[in-house]
Protein backbone atom coordinates (compact mmCIF):
# COMPACT_ATOMS: atom_id res chain seq x y z
CA UNK A 1 0.00 0.00 0.00
CA UNK A 2 1.40 3.53 -0.77
CA UNK A 3 0.51 5.97 1.73
CA UNK A 4 0.65 9.78 -0.21
CA UNK A 5 1.07 11.38 3.70
CA UNK A 6 2.65 8.82 6.16
CA UNK A 7 2.62 12.02 8.66
CA UNK A 8 -1.51 11.27 8.57
CA UNK A 9 -1.08 7.67 9.31
CA UNK A 10 1.30 7.45 12.46
CA UNK A 11 -0.37 5.26 15.62
CA UNK A 12 -0.94 8.87 17.29
CA UNK A 13 -3.11 10.16 14.17
CA UNK A 14 -4.95 6.56 13.37
CA UNK A 15 -6.20 6.58 17.64
CA UNK A 16 -7.10 10.28 17.28
CA UNK A 17 -9.14 9.62 14.34
CA UNK A 18 -10.40 6.38 15.43
CA UNK A 19 -12.57 8.44 18.12
CA UNK A 20 -13.57 11.43 15.78
CA UNK A 21 -14.77 8.62 13.23
CA UNK A 22 -16.64 6.34 15.43
CA UNK A 23 -19.98 8.24 14.93
CA UNK A 24 -22.79 5.75 15.21
CA UNK A 25 -24.71 2.09 16.30
CA UNK A 26 -21.96 0.19 18.26
CA UNK A 27 -19.42 1.98 17.35
CA UNK A 28 -19.91 4.93 18.80
CA UNK A 29 -18.54 4.45 22.31
CA UNK A 30 -15.38 3.59 20.92
CA UNK A 31 -15.47 7.39 20.26
CA UNK A 32 -13.91 7.58 23.48
CA UNK A 33 -11.62 10.84 24.71
CA UNK A 34 -8.41 8.88 24.00
CA UNK A 35 -6.74 11.76 25.19
CA UNK A 36 -6.59 10.36 28.54
CA UNK A 37 -3.31 8.87 27.65
CA UNK A 38 -1.47 12.33 28.23
CA UNK A 39 -3.44 15.06 30.20
CA UNK A 40 -2.96 18.46 30.11
CA UNK A 41 -2.87 20.63 33.00
CA UNK A 42 -4.15 24.42 32.77
CA UNK A 43 -6.57 25.98 35.89
CA UNK A 44 -6.14 26.23 39.62
CA UNK A 45 -9.35 25.86 40.74
CA UNK A 46 -10.57 25.72 44.21
CA UNK A 47 -11.60 22.23 45.40
CA UNK A 48 -14.86 21.22 44.62
CA UNK A 49 -15.18 24.13 41.81
CA UNK A 50 -17.14 23.29 38.74
CA UNK A 51 -17.65 24.70 35.43
CA UNK A 52 -19.89 23.85 32.82
CA UNK A 53 -20.79 25.72 29.21
CA UNK A 54 -23.82 24.36 26.89
CA UNK A 55 -23.36 25.33 23.41
CA UNK A 56 -26.88 25.07 22.16
CA UNK A 57 -26.52 25.28 18.43
CA UNK A 58 -29.16 26.30 15.61
CA UNK A 59 -28.61 24.44 12.56
CA UNK A 60 -29.71 26.06 9.59
CA UNK A 61 -29.29 29.55 10.05
CA UNK A 62 -31.32 31.57 12.56
CA UNK A 63 -33.18 34.69 10.79
CA UNK A 64 -32.27 37.18 13.08
CA UNK A 65 -34.92 39.54 12.32
CA UNK A 66 -37.64 37.53 13.12
CA UNK A 67 -35.86 36.20 16.67
CA UNK A 68 -34.70 39.48 18.49
CA UNK A 69 -37.38 42.04 16.46
CA UNK A 70 -37.38 45.66 16.39
CA UNK A 71 -40.04 46.66 18.72
CA UNK A 72 -40.09 50.67 19.03
CA UNK A 73 -42.70 52.38 16.08
CA UNK A 74 -39.61 54.13 13.95
CA UNK A 75 -37.48 50.95 14.23
CA UNK A 76 -40.57 48.40 13.94
CA UNK A 77 -42.27 50.59 10.59
CA UNK A 78 -38.95 50.59 8.74
CA UNK A 79 -38.60 46.56 9.86
CA UNK A 80 -42.39 46.16 8.59
CA UNK A 81 -41.82 47.77 5.66
CA UNK A 82 -38.92 45.30 4.21
CA UNK A 83 -40.83 42.53 5.22
CA UNK A 84 -44.48 43.56 3.71
CA UNK A 85 -46.22 43.75 7.09
CA UNK A 86 -50.00 44.66 7.15
CA UNK A 87 -51.00 48.33 7.84
CA UNK A 88 -51.32 49.31 11.21
CA UNK A 89 -48.50 47.97 12.36
CA UNK A 90 -50.50 44.15 11.88
CA UNK A 91 -48.39 41.04 10.73
CA UNK A 92 -47.88 40.08 7.34
CA UNK A 93 -46.09 38.91 4.69
CA UNK A 94 -42.60 37.88 7.16
CA UNK A 95 -43.71 40.67 9.48
CA UNK A 96 -44.53 39.86 12.69
CA UNK A 97 -47.81 42.11 14.52
CA UNK A 98 -46.17 44.53 16.48
CA UNK A 99 -49.13 44.07 19.08
CA UNK A 100 -48.23 40.56 19.05
CA UNK A 101 -44.70 41.09 20.93
CA UNK A 102 -45.99 42.87 23.90
CA UNK A 103 -45.66 40.12 25.78
CA UNK A 104 -41.85 39.31 25.05
CA UNK A 105 -40.84 43.05 24.77
CA UNK A 106 -37.42 43.00 26.38
CA UNK A 107 -36.91 45.72 29.27
CA UNK A 108 -34.64 47.56 29.56
CA UNK A 109 -35.98 49.81 26.25
CA UNK A 110 -32.37 51.83 26.12
CA UNK A 111 -29.99 49.58 23.90
CA UNK A 112 -26.08 49.91 23.88
CA UNK A 113 -24.46 52.15 20.74
CA UNK A 114 -26.82 51.99 17.87
CA UNK A 115 -25.35 51.93 14.16
CA UNK A 116 -28.88 54.09 13.24
CA UNK A 117 -28.57 57.05 15.33
CA UNK A 118 -31.19 56.89 17.37
CA UNK A 119 -30.72 57.22 21.20
CA UNK A 120 -33.57 54.42 22.07
CA UNK A 121 -34.35 51.31 20.69
CA UNK A 122 -36.83 48.70 21.84
CA UNK A 123 -36.68 44.94 21.14
CA UNK A 124 -39.28 42.29 21.60
CA UNK A 125 -38.79 38.48 20.99
CA UNK A 126 -40.58 36.30 19.00
CA UNK A 127 -44.05 35.61 20.53
CA UNK A 128 -42.85 31.65 20.83
CA UNK A 129 -40.28 32.82 22.97
CA UNK A 130 -41.98 34.09 25.86
CA UNK A 131 -39.87 32.16 28.64
CA UNK A 132 -36.53 33.59 27.22
CA UNK A 133 -38.47 36.95 27.38
CA UNK A 134 -38.82 36.20 30.76
CA UNK A 135 -35.24 34.72 31.82
CA UNK A 136 -34.32 37.82 30.34
CA UNK A 137 -36.60 40.32 31.95
CA UNK A 138 -35.68 38.38 35.48
CA UNK A 139 -31.38 39.16 34.45
CA UNK A 140 -30.52 35.27 33.58
CA UNK A 141 -30.42 36.28 30.32
CA UNK A 142 -28.60 38.54 28.06
CA UNK A 143 -28.35 38.90 24.13
CA UNK A 144 -25.37 39.73 21.94
CA UNK A 145 -26.20 41.65 19.17
CA UNK A 146 -24.69 41.07 15.48
CA UNK A 147 -22.59 38.65 15.95
CA UNK A 148 -20.62 36.33 12.97
CA UNK A 149 -17.44 35.58 12.08
CA UNK A 150 -14.69 38.06 11.17
CA UNK A 151 -11.02 37.53 10.86
CA UNK A 152 -10.41 41.06 12.15
CA UNK A 153 -12.83 44.12 12.41
CA UNK A 154 -14.42 45.21 9.08
CA UNK A 155 -16.16 47.90 7.62
CA UNK A 156 -18.44 48.11 4.69
CA UNK A 157 -16.25 49.64 2.43
CA UNK A 158 -13.17 47.37 3.55
CA UNK A 159 -15.70 44.51 3.20
CA UNK A 160 -16.27 46.35 -0.67
CA UNK A 161 -12.71 46.53 -0.77
CA UNK A 162 -10.73 44.28 -3.96
CA UNK A 163 -7.68 44.10 -1.48
CA UNK A 164 -8.65 40.86 0.46
CA UNK A 165 -5.33 40.74 1.96
CA UNK A 166 -5.42 43.98 3.81
CA UNK A 167 -8.89 43.42 4.34
CA UNK A 168 -9.81 39.49 4.68
CA UNK A 169 -13.59 38.06 4.92
CA UNK A 170 -13.93 34.79 6.27
CA UNK A 171 -13.85 31.95 3.94
CA UNK A 172 -16.64 30.52 2.39
CA UNK A 173 -19.01 32.99 3.58
CA UNK A 174 -23.02 32.42 3.56
CA UNK A 175 -22.05 28.33 3.01
CA UNK A 176 -23.99 26.14 5.69
CA UNK A 177 -21.18 23.57 6.34
CA UNK A 178 -18.31 26.21 5.67
CA UNK A 179 -19.78 28.44 8.84
CA UNK A 180 -21.28 25.85 10.66
CA UNK A 181 -17.42 24.86 11.20
CA UNK A 182 -16.42 28.70 11.51
CA UNK A 183 -18.79 29.00 14.47
CA UNK A 184 -17.48 26.01 15.80
CA UNK A 185 -13.62 25.49 15.38
CA UNK A 186 -12.66 29.18 13.74
CA UNK A 187 -11.96 27.26 10.22
CA UNK A 188 -14.25 26.27 7.36
CA UNK A 189 -15.36 23.02 7.08
CA UNK A 190 -12.62 20.29 7.27
CA UNK A 191 -11.24 21.83 10.44
CA UNK A 192 -10.75 18.86 13.25
CA UNK A 193 -10.26 21.37 16.40
CA UNK A 194 -12.79 23.74 18.19
CA UNK A 195 -12.76 26.12 20.77
CA UNK A 196 -14.61 23.85 22.93
CA UNK A 197 -12.55 21.06 22.50
CA UNK A 198 -9.62 23.74 22.90
CA UNK A 199 -11.17 25.46 26.40
CA UNK A 200 -11.43 21.47 27.40
CA UNK A 201 -7.84 20.74 26.48
CA UNK A 202 -6.48 23.05 29.16
CA UNK A 203 -9.22 21.78 32.25
CA UNK A 204 -8.47 17.81 31.57
CA UNK A 205 -6.05 17.48 34.47
CA UNK A 206 -9.25 18.96 36.88
CA UNK A 207 -11.09 15.74 36.12
CA UNK A 208 -10.77 12.62 36.74
CA UNK A 209 -11.55 11.16 33.76
CA UNK A 210 -11.06 13.40 30.60
CA UNK A 211 -13.22 10.87 28.71
CA UNK A 212 -16.08 13.15 30.35
CA UNK A 213 -15.08 16.90 29.58
CA UNK A 214 -16.36 17.19 26.47
CA UNK A 215 -19.98 15.81 26.27
CA UNK A 216 -22.34 15.40 23.15
CA UNK A 217 -26.16 14.47 23.30
CA UNK A 218 -26.11 15.68 19.57
CA UNK A 219 -24.89 14.36 16.55
CA UNK A 220 -20.70 14.31 15.52
CA UNK A 221 -19.69 18.25 15.55
CA UNK A 222 -15.82 19.73 15.67
CA UNK A 223 -16.63 21.92 18.40
CA UNK A 224 -15.81 19.73 20.66
CA UNK A 225 -12.83 18.28 19.95
CA UNK A 226 -9.35 19.52 20.86
CA UNK A 227 -5.58 18.59 20.46
CA UNK A 228 -6.15 15.90 22.99
CA UNK A 229 -9.88 16.19 23.87
CA UNK A 230 -12.49 14.58 22.10
CA UNK A 231 -15.95 13.96 22.43
CA UNK A 232 -18.15 11.54 24.22
CA UNK A 233 -21.47 11.14 22.91
CA UNK A 234 -24.80 9.77 24.94
CA UNK A 235 -28.41 9.77 23.76
CA UNK A 236 -31.05 11.23 25.71
CA UNK A 237 -31.45 8.13 26.56
CA UNK A 238 -28.07 7.80 28.18
CA UNK A 239 -25.16 5.86 27.78
CA UNK A 240 -24.46 3.88 24.39
CA UNK A 241 -23.71 1.11 24.88
CA UNK A 242 -21.66 -1.97 23.19
CA UNK A 243 -23.87 -3.99 23.16
CA UNK A 244 -22.70 -7.47 21.63
CA UNK A 245 -20.17 -6.91 24.78
CA UNK A 246 -22.45 -5.96 27.54
CA UNK A 247 -22.35 -8.84 30.28
CA UNK A 248 -25.92 -10.80 30.36
CA UNK A 249 -26.74 -9.28 27.24
CA UNK A 250 -28.80 -11.65 24.39
CA UNK A 251 -26.23 -12.19 21.27
CA UNK A 252 -28.25 -14.41 18.71
CA UNK A 253 -30.32 -15.56 21.46
CA UNK A 254 -26.98 -16.32 23.47
CA UNK A 255 -25.86 -14.83 26.53
CA UNK A 256 -22.35 -16.77 25.55
CA UNK A 257 -21.65 -14.40 22.69
CA UNK A 258 -21.45 -11.38 25.03
CA UNK A 259 -19.43 -12.97 27.68
CA UNK A 260 -17.33 -13.97 24.93
CA UNK A 261 -16.91 -10.82 23.03
CA UNK A 262 -16.60 -8.87 26.24
CA UNK A 263 -13.61 -11.44 27.34
CA UNK A 264 -11.98 -11.07 24.41
CA UNK A 265 -12.28 -7.13 24.10
CA UNK A 266 -10.28 -7.06 27.39
CA UNK A 267 -7.55 -9.81 26.28
CA UNK A 268 -4.02 -8.21 25.59
CA UNK A 269 -2.76 -8.38 22.17
CA UNK A 270 0.64 -8.17 20.83
CA UNK A 271 -0.42 -6.48 17.11
CA UNK A 272 -0.27 -2.83 18.23
CA UNK A 273 -3.41 -2.05 16.42
CA UNK A 274 -5.04 -4.83 17.88
CA UNK A 275 -3.82 -3.82 21.43
CA UNK A 276 -5.12 -0.28 20.70
CA UNK A 277 -8.56 -1.33 20.03
CA UNK A 278 -9.35 -3.72 22.87
CA UNK A 279 -7.36 -0.45 25.31
CA UNK A 280 -10.34 1.69 23.75
CA UNK A 281 -12.52 -0.89 24.21
CA UNK A 282 -12.16 -1.32 27.59
CA UNK A 283 -12.32 2.30 28.80
CA UNK A 284 -15.91 2.36 26.37
CA UNK A 285 -17.06 -0.35 28.83
CA UNK A 286 -15.93 1.22 32.03
CA UNK A 287 -17.02 4.75 30.78
CA UNK A 288 -20.65 3.18 29.85
CA UNK A 289 -20.62 1.94 33.27
CA UNK A 290 -19.76 5.40 34.93
CA UNK A 291 -22.14 7.31 32.90
CA UNK A 292 -25.13 4.61 33.60
CA UNK A 293 -24.00 5.23 37.18
CA UNK A 294 -24.39 8.82 37.60
CA UNK A 295 -27.37 8.54 35.58
CA UNK A 296 -29.07 6.15 38.35
CA UNK A 297 -29.47 9.18 41.12
CA UNK A 298 -33.00 10.82 40.82
CA UNK A 299 -32.88 13.05 37.42
CA UNK A 300 -34.00 16.94 38.48
CA UNK A 301 -37.73 17.46 39.08
CA UNK A 302 -37.97 20.35 36.71
CA UNK A 303 -40.38 19.06 34.02
CA UNK A 304 -39.22 19.49 30.24
CA UNK A 305 -41.06 19.00 27.35
CA UNK A 306 -40.98 15.91 24.64
CA UNK A 307 -39.19 17.62 21.76
CA UNK A 308 -35.81 16.53 20.43
CA UNK A 309 -33.68 19.77 21.86
CA UNK A 310 -35.61 19.92 25.50
CA UNK A 311 -34.59 15.72 26.04
CA UNK A 312 -31.17 16.79 24.97
CA UNK A 313 -30.90 19.66 27.76
CA UNK A 314 -32.71 17.09 30.30
CA UNK A 315 -29.85 15.07 29.95
CA UNK A 316 -27.35 17.59 30.15
CA UNK A 317 -28.55 18.20 33.66
CA UNK A 318 -28.61 14.66 34.57
CA UNK A 319 -25.48 14.36 33.46
CA UNK A 320 -24.12 17.75 35.60
CA UNK A 321 -25.88 16.33 38.52
CA UNK A 322 -23.93 13.01 38.46
CA UNK A 323 -20.32 14.83 37.65
CA UNK A 324 -19.18 13.68 41.37
CA UNK A 325 -19.52 10.22 39.59
CA UNK A 326 -17.87 11.02 36.43
CA UNK A 327 -15.55 12.84 38.92
CA UNK A 328 -15.37 16.05 36.29
CA UNK A 329 -15.07 19.59 37.47
CA UNK A 330 -14.86 21.11 33.85
CA UNK A 331 -17.22 19.93 31.50
CA UNK A 332 -18.43 21.15 27.75
CA UNK A 333 -21.63 20.31 26.29
CA UNK A 334 -23.12 20.39 22.83
CA UNK A 335 -26.96 20.32 21.83
CA UNK A 336 -28.81 21.62 18.72
CA UNK A 337 -31.82 21.95 17.22
CA UNK A 338 -32.45 21.57 13.53
CA UNK A 339 -34.80 23.18 10.57
CA UNK A 340 -33.84 27.03 10.68
CA UNK A 341 -32.88 27.17 6.79
CA UNK A 342 -36.24 28.71 6.45
CA UNK A 343 -36.11 30.32 2.74
CA UNK A 344 -40.04 28.91 3.00
CA UNK A 345 -42.61 28.98 5.31
CA UNK A 346 -40.77 31.35 7.74
CA UNK A 347 -44.16 32.37 9.47
CA UNK A 348 -45.29 29.15 9.67
CA UNK A 349 -42.13 27.43 11.07
CA UNK A 350 -39.77 29.59 12.78
CA UNK A 351 -42.23 30.59 15.88
CA UNK A 352 -42.90 26.95 16.55
CA UNK A 353 -39.16 26.06 16.34
CA UNK A 354 -38.01 29.34 18.38
CA UNK A 355 -40.55 28.01 21.09
CA UNK A 356 -39.06 25.11 21.61
CA UNK A 357 -35.62 26.42 21.84
CA UNK A 358 -37.19 29.12 24.61
CA UNK A 359 -38.74 26.60 26.46
CA UNK A 360 -35.85 24.14 26.42
CA UNK A 361 -33.48 26.80 27.36
CA UNK A 362 -35.82 28.04 30.33
CA UNK A 363 -36.77 24.52 31.66
CA UNK A 364 -32.56 23.58 31.71
CA UNK A 365 -32.13 26.99 33.80
CA UNK A 366 -34.70 25.75 36.28
CA UNK A 367 -32.96 22.36 36.46
CA UNK A 368 -29.38 24.02 37.28
CA UNK A 369 -30.70 26.48 39.90
CA UNK A 370 -33.00 23.49 41.78
CA UNK A 371 -29.52 21.59 41.59
CA UNK A 372 -27.78 24.38 43.26
CA UNK A 373 -25.48 25.14 40.19
CA UNK A 374 -26.95 28.03 37.84
CA UNK A 375 -24.27 30.35 38.51
CA UNK A 376 -21.71 27.30 37.69
CA UNK A 377 -23.64 26.87 34.33
CA UNK A 378 -24.07 29.08 31.34
CA UNK A 379 -25.56 28.01 28.20
CA UNK A 380 -25.46 29.98 24.97
CA UNK A 381 -27.05 29.58 21.50
CA UNK A 382 -24.83 29.67 17.90
CA UNK A 383 -25.87 29.06 14.76
CA UNK A 384 -24.77 28.71 10.74
CA UNK A 385 -25.59 32.50 10.16
CA UNK A 386 -27.96 35.15 10.35
CA UNK A 387 -30.43 35.74 7.35
CA UNK A 388 -31.42 38.14 5.13
CA UNK A 389 -33.45 41.00 6.44
CA UNK A 390 -34.81 41.59 2.91
CA UNK A 391 -37.91 38.85 2.38
CA UNK A 392 -37.43 36.32 -0.55
CA UNK A 393 -41.18 36.10 -0.80
CA UNK A 394 -41.84 33.54 1.60
CA UNK A 395 -38.48 33.64 3.37
CA UNK A 396 -34.85 35.00 4.03
CA UNK A 397 -32.08 33.93 2.52
CA UNK A 398 -28.82 33.59 4.09
CA UNK A 399 -27.00 36.12 5.45
CA UNK A 400 -23.96 36.63 8.27
CA UNK A 401 -24.29 38.34 10.91
CA UNK A 402 -26.93 36.96 14.02
CA UNK A 403 -28.42 37.70 17.42
CA UNK A 404 -27.46 35.34 20.17
CA UNK A 405 -28.77 34.54 24.03
CA UNK A 406 -26.14 33.70 26.85
CA UNK A 407 -28.27 32.36 30.06
CA UNK A 408 -27.41 31.38 33.19
CA UNK A 409 -27.03 32.36 36.57
CA UNK A 410 -23.30 34.22 36.02
CA UNK A 411 -24.68 36.21 33.16
CA UNK A 412 -25.15 39.82 33.37
CA UNK A 413 -28.01 39.69 32.53
CA UNK A 414 -31.04 42.69 31.45
CA UNK A 415 -28.91 43.90 29.12
CA UNK A 416 -27.62 44.43 25.31
CA UNK A 417 -24.51 43.73 24.17
CA UNK A 418 -22.89 44.97 20.72
CA UNK A 419 -24.24 47.51 18.36
CA UNK A 420 -27.61 47.85 17.74
CA UNK A 421 -27.82 47.33 13.77
CA UNK A 422 -29.43 49.34 11.32
CA UNK A 423 -33.06 48.11 10.25
CA UNK A 424 -32.09 49.21 6.32
CA UNK A 425 -31.84 47.11 2.83
CA UNK A 426 -30.52 50.59 1.06
CA UNK A 427 -27.27 51.35 -0.09
CA UNK A 428 -26.95 55.12 0.57
CA UNK A 429 -23.75 57.15 0.63
CA UNK A 430 -23.37 60.60 1.54
CA UNK A 431 -21.79 63.23 -1.32
CA UNK A 432 -18.08 62.15 -0.05
CA UNK A 433 -19.40 58.31 -1.15
CA UNK A 434 -19.37 57.18 2.31
CA UNK A 435 -22.01 54.67 3.45
CA UNK A 436 -24.57 56.95 5.33
CA UNK A 437 -24.76 55.06 9.49
CA UNK A 438 -27.64 53.12 8.40
CA UNK A 439 -25.76 50.90 5.89
CA UNK A 440 -22.48 50.83 7.45
CA UNK A 441 -23.39 47.36 8.88
CA UNK A 442 -24.60 45.18 6.48
CA UNK A 443 -23.90 44.36 2.73
CA UNK A 444 -26.87 44.03 0.70
CA UNK A 445 -30.29 42.97 1.59
CA UNK A 446 -30.10 43.52 4.71
CA UNK A 447 -27.43 41.05 6.04
CA UNK A 448 -25.73 41.90 8.61
CA UNK A 449 -22.11 43.00 8.83
CA UNK A 450 -20.70 42.09 12.12
CA UNK A 451 -19.93 43.98 14.78
CA UNK A 452 -18.86 41.55 17.17
CA UNK A 453 -16.54 38.47 16.31
CA UNK A 454 -17.44 34.64 17.11
CA UNK A 455 -13.72 35.13 18.41
CA UNK A 456 -14.64 38.04 20.92
CA UNK A 457 -17.95 35.72 21.88
CA UNK A 458 -16.04 32.61 22.63
CA UNK A 459 -13.00 34.47 24.42
CA UNK A 460 -15.64 36.09 27.07
CA UNK A 461 -17.08 32.34 27.73
CA UNK A 462 -13.66 31.22 27.83
CA UNK A 463 -11.99 33.82 30.19
CA UNK A 464 -15.15 32.84 32.66
CA UNK A 465 -14.50 29.43 32.08
CA UNK A 466 -10.89 30.00 33.35
CA UNK A 467 -8.81 30.51 30.35
CA UNK A 468 -6.18 32.74 30.81
CA UNK A 469 -5.25 35.49 29.11
CA UNK A 470 -2.05 33.92 28.18
CA UNK A 471 -3.85 30.78 27.03
CA UNK A 472 -6.46 32.43 24.85
CA UNK A 473 -4.52 32.71 21.25
CA UNK A 474 -4.08 28.70 21.75
CA UNK A 475 -7.95 28.44 21.87
CA UNK A 476 -8.84 30.86 19.81
CA UNK A 477 -5.85 31.02 17.43
CA UNK A 478 -7.61 34.83 15.50
CA UNK A 479 -8.38 36.65 19.05
CA UNK A 480 -5.01 38.61 18.37
CA UNK A 481 -6.66 40.66 16.00
CA UNK A 482 -9.19 42.03 18.20
CA UNK A 483 -9.13 44.00 21.20
CA UNK A 484 -8.85 47.80 19.95
CA UNK A 485 -11.91 50.28 20.23
CA UNK A 486 -14.73 48.79 19.63
CA UNK A 487 -13.81 44.89 19.52
CA UNK A 488 -12.99 44.13 23.39
CA UNK A 489 -11.71 40.46 24.27
CA UNK A 490 -14.09 40.69 26.75
CA UNK A 491 -17.75 41.43 25.74
CA UNK A 492 -19.00 42.40 29.30
CA UNK A 493 -21.78 39.61 29.56
CA UNK A 494 -20.51 37.14 32.32
CA UNK A 495 -19.84 38.54 35.61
Amino acid sequence: MHLLQPDLHSRRAFLKRAGQLAISGTALPLALNLAAMGEAAAFNAPAGDYKALVCVFLYGGNDYANTVVPYDNASYDLYSSIRNGAAGRGAGGIALGQSDMAATLLLPTVAPADAMGLATRQFALNPGMAAMAGLFNAGHAAVQLNVGPLVKPLTRAQYNSSDHVAYPRPPQLFSHNDQQSIWQSSSPEGSTVGWGGNMADLALSLNQAATFSCMAVTGNAVFLSGDQALQYQVSTGGAIKINSAVAGASVYGSTAVSAAMNSLLKQPRSHILESEYNKVSTRALSAEGLVSSALAATPPTTVFAADSLAKQLAMVARLIKGRSTLGARRQVFLVSQGGFDLHDNLIRDHGPLLSKVSEAMAAFYAATAELGVANQVTAFTASDFGRTLASNGDGSDHGWGSHHFVVGGAVNGQKFYGTAPPVSVADVKDSSGIYLPQNQWHVGQGRLLPSTSVDQYAATLAQWFGVSASEMAGVLPKIGNFGAAGYPVDLGFMA
